[in-house]
């Protein structure tokens, strides 16, 4: 098996990333044994029935707040690259984490955050990447994040899982427009949100109407028949009820642009600089074990000069409605 690393051109499509070989290459073929014994557990028995429902049945939803979950973790490296929520990078720590189909939910758990707790002990990662052969219940570790919680000649461990409820920011909401978007063609990607996003509303200047955008499974956020010229007031509201608006946000295509707002817990002042790193859809490969992500990192230093403002934060949290109901004998 291949840990090469694929071409990334075709934005938007399912990102391609190494399986199999990503963890038996840390010398554990015993581990292969293990994973192939659950692999048939899961087609067998009540509750793998139930995984396999959600997963073919259409059950698309991040996993739920307030809830510990038990699951099954391996890693993989994503040699940098943002993973399928297009991030143009992974975050600085290299903790992250890719979610199967059902939990990835087409892009809705993009930039939250996960706390795994393994038998040595427990990581918060960011989600980041989609695990298109990962069953529910099946989390995909960076390599760096496995090896806080589990020995990696293990390959594949047993784990609890949650979903961090405002976690701490990295830092403001930033705002990147895609390539080839302009005023007839909107598309933006948002990241350092904390919690996953439930919506996001665009306006031209300060008195225009305000358009709703629709999430692609790759985490932009689109408006097909575009937002105007700008520059942009952008509305983001999460699955915790937190809504902050930023504004002056340009048509800068390929440039991250920082605002001088925060989620939530306050805002910064002040502008910055940043960096155009055009991201791109990488190709589904033919086989999943020789799957490995990549996009290009071409960049070149931005001035940027979004501002913000904070509206005032809802009195009641709410979570994100499900995007369909599971069935009543699966719990």
């Amino acid at each position: 098996m291949t840990d090469a690393t694929t071409a990334a051109d075709e934005p938007g499509m399912p990102a391609s990333r190494p399986a199999l070989g990503r963890w038996l290459a840390g010398g554990s073929v015993a581990a292969l044994a293990v994973l192939l014994g659950v692999t048939l557990a899961v087609r067998s028995g009540a509750a793998p029935a139930c995984a396999a429902l959600r997963a073919v049945g259409g059950l698309l939803a991040p996993p739920a707040a307030g809830t510990v979950h038990k699951g099954k973790v391996t890693f993989y490296d994503s040699k940098g690259a943002g993973g399928n929520c297009s991030y143009p990078a992974a975050p600085a720590d290299r903790r992250y984490v890719a979610l199967g189909p059902s939990e990835y939910a087409d892009g809705a758990a993009c930039g939250g955050y996960l706390e795994v707790t393994g038998p040595k002990g427990t990581v918060r990662v960011m989600v980041m990447d989609q695990c298109p052969e990962c069953a529910p219940g099946h989390l995909d570790l960076s390599r760096e994040a496995f090896a806080r919680i589990a020995d990696p000649v293990q390959g594949i461990v047993d784990v609890n899982y949650r979903l961090v409820v405002d976690p701490p920011l990295p830092g403001p909401l930033t705002f990147r427009i895609k390539e080839g978007a302009s005023q007839w063609w909107f598309a933006v990607l948002i990241a350092n949100h904390g919690n996953p996003l439930r919506s996001v509303e665009v306006r031209q200047g300060s008195s225009g109407q305000w358009r709703t955008a629709t999430r692609e499974s790759y985490n932009y956020w689109l408006i097909d028949s575009g937002a105007g010229p700008g520059p942009y007031q952008i509305r983001v509201t999460d699955t915790r009820g937190h809504r902050v608006t930023a504004t002056g946000v340009r048509m800068a295509p390929g440039t991250v642009q920082r605002s001088s707002v925060r989620m939530y817990g306050g805002s910064s002042r002040g502008s910055a600089t940043g960096t155009g790193t055009p991201s791109a859809r990488p190709k589904p490969s033919a086989s999943a074990s020789t799957r490995a992500s990549a996009r290009p990192t071409p960049s070149v230093a931005l001035t940027t000069d979004a501002t913000a403002s904070v509206e005032p934060t809802a009195v009641e949290a709410f979570a994100a409605a499900p995007l369909a109901t599971p069935s009543p004998s699966c719990g």
